[in-house]
């Protein structure tokens, strides 16, 4: 295989700790009770705090993205990180993206992740053109004309915590599609050196 056929597909994200995805879990479950509808429910292992998707990717955007992370990496301070209250994209009336929230430190994490995608836009991987917002996926919506119960969902959960933990890693993951969903291979990993 050459290292510029683009047949790794790839995103960098911080995991959260298996405590917190197990009770992200047993959200969910209580979710599917409530909600009824075309939904795509993630699995536990599915479920990262991603900063940049880069989609399918060479051997060699492999090294030079994980050489830009390495270099960024060095400056910047673990991050205290609290997984918390449910939501929606884009909004209530045609969700798309059912999500629970991440707050503490998430002004620096959208500056560390501001300055990581002016780094990868330097590679050749263009800028976000929306806002960064730190979120786990829990659902994506399939037909939000055939859904009931999320406004009720939203309003009966809102005071859901999973738990607070230091993201101390960034990681780069190839993403793997089978029909029983995607797996997850670690490239590799950056310490938040603070």
């Amino acid at each position: 295989m050459a290292d510029n056929e683009k047949n790794i597909r790839a995103f960098l994200a911080i995991e959260p700790p298996e405590d917190i995805l197990q009770k992200i879990s047993g959200l969910q479950e209580k979710l599917k009770r409530e909600i009824s509808g075309r939904l795509s429910w993630t699995r536990p292992q599915g479920q990262h705090l991603t900063l940049k998707f880069f989609g399918d990717i060479s051997k060699e955007d492999v090294n030079n993205i994980s050489a830009a992370v390495q270099r960024r990496v060095v400056a910047e301070q673990k991050l205290n990180l609290k997984v918390e209250t449910l939501g929606v994209f884009p909004d209530a009336r045609r969700p798309r993206v059912l999500w629970c929230g991440v707050t503490g430190d998430v002004e620096e994490l959208i500056a560390l992740q501001k300055k990581l995608d002016g780094d990868f836009a330097a590679l050749g991987f263009p800028a976000e053109d929306r806002s960064f917002k730190a979120h786990l996926t829990l659902a994506r919506i399939k037909d939000s004309r055939e859904m009931t119960g999320m406004s009720e969902a939203l309003k009966k959960f809102d005071t859901f915590t999973a738990g607070e933990f230091i993201g101390e890693e960034l990681i780069l993951f190839q993403s793997n599609l089978t029909p029983q969903g995607a797996v997850y291979i670690k490239l590799a990993e950056f310490a938040l050196s603070g």
